[in-house]
């Protein structure tokens, strides 16, 4: 029941590791202003979690990074997702998408 658990902790921790974690965090702020229209400055998560990586749909050897970001604004809250090309030493932005999750 425990290992679960570390497995989840130490997959967090590296996550924020990877290269492109802080440009992700000053991409969600942006992007979190842009879709919650409101004059209420939103909080966002500093946890950057790294999904599996996407395949490129143009280049089938290809894959792309995709860190994903909790944002906060009013009473909702935001799943964000920023999709990187894998250039190293390079932190070039490909896609994004932002979610709301309601509690409907």
């Amino acid at each position: 029941m425990l290992a679960p658990l570390l497995l989840t902790i130490s997959s967090a921790k590296a996550a924020n590791d990877h290269p492109c974690a802080a440009d992700a965090v000053s991409r969600a702020v942006k992007l979190l202003a842009l879709q919650a229209e409101t004059d209420q400055p939103g909080a966002i998560s500093k946890t950057v979690t790294t999904l599996k990586p996407m395949r490129n749909p143009a280049n089938t050897r290809q894959n792309f990074d995709v860190l994903a970001v909790k944002g906060y604004a009013y009473k909702s809250e935001y799943r964000m997702r920023f999709i990187y090309a894998q250039i190293p030493g390079q932190c070039a932005l490909v896609g994004q998408e932002i979610l709301e999750h309601t509690g409907l």
